[in-house]
């Protein structure tokens, strides 16, 4: 684990330069599980997204879409990991809020996944961050050429960086949700945002820069001067990925150090994504 938490701060490190235990016999696990269609990595496979390509520039990149035709659009933006079981949990979810989205996530890694830390952190370093908002741009226009009036977009960690570059860089955006990222100045800065922005902060996440608190409250005063809509939530008690609530993902936050656990915030900051997008994109 002390290596896996040197290979975190490490990562915190780049971000910042250009992520209450769960009880068996208390845990509402089981209620929340009924609301939020939890997937297995051996699953992931299964579930009904469609594999697309989008052209951008002069190049190509596979991306996966679920949910309703013709439905208010969102990109949904990978963790460190890549396009994994969790971040196909995430699309899955939000294509059936309420009335039902168009969940695209792009494949910002061109098929790789970590399978570690090390690998995870690997294949972060060697993003093409720029290139990646490209792909967002790209990602946000396919939706919108394709039966959705309005797109938001949402991430976590890394994507949570990225989301909030969006909202900076990608002027087809309609709303943004991130979670537990800011970009780094050379990146974007959030107080030049042109779509409303919300977003989701552990109170004892501790990628120092990047998403603990202090990061949270500089986004904060950044979004007053940008002049769009924005809500900065933080969660007392929740870590770095506390909306990782599959077993495997649980394990994986447990193996890296983040022994927290509080699924009445998990809830909490879906209730607050659904409002938001709901507010933006119908």
């Amino acid at each position: 684990m002390a290596t896996s938490l040197l290979l975190l701060r490490r990562a915190s490190s780049l971000f910042s330069s250009s992520p209450s235990p769960l009880s068996s016999s208390s845990s509402p696990l089981p209620r929340l599980a009924r609301r939020i269609p939890l997937r297995s990595m051996a699953a992931a496979a299964a579930e009904p997204f469609q594999k697309i390509q989008i052209q951008r520039e002069d190049t190509t990149f596979d991306a996966y879409v679920v949910g309703k035709e013709n439905a208010p659009g969102i990109v949904v933006l990978q963790e460190w990991w890549g396009v994994d079981f969790e971040i196909k949990n995430h699309a899955l979810h939000i294509s059936q809020l309420d009335q039902g989205y168009r969940a695209l996530i792009p494949d910002l890694y061109r098929g790789k996944v970590g399978l570690d830390a090390a690998e995870a952190q690997h294949l972060m370093e060697g993003l093409d961050w720029q290139g990646a908002v490209k792909d967002i741009s790209a990602s946000v226009n396919w939706l919108k050429a394709n039966g959705s009036s309005k797109v938001g977009v949402t991430g976590y960690c890394m994507g949570g960086a990225l989301s909030i570059a969006s909202a900076v860089l990608v002027p087809e955006v309609d709303a943004v949700v991130a979670f537990y990222g800011v970009p780094s100045p050379q990146l974007a800065d959030p107080s030049q945002a042109k779509a409303p922005i919300q977003a989701h902060f552990g109170e004892l996440d501790n990628f120092v820069g990047f998403s603990d608190v202090t990061a949270a409250k500089s986004l904060e005063e950044k979004l007053k001067l940008s002049g769009v809509p924005y809500e900065v939530h933080i969660y007392p008690g929740c870590a770095h990925a506390f909306m990782n609530v599959s077993p495997e993902g649980i394990k994986r936050r447990k193996e890296l150090g983040m022994t927290d656990g509080d699924l009445s915030a998990v809830e909490l900051a879906w209730s607050r994504f659904r409002s938001w997008m709901g507010r933006f994109l119908f």
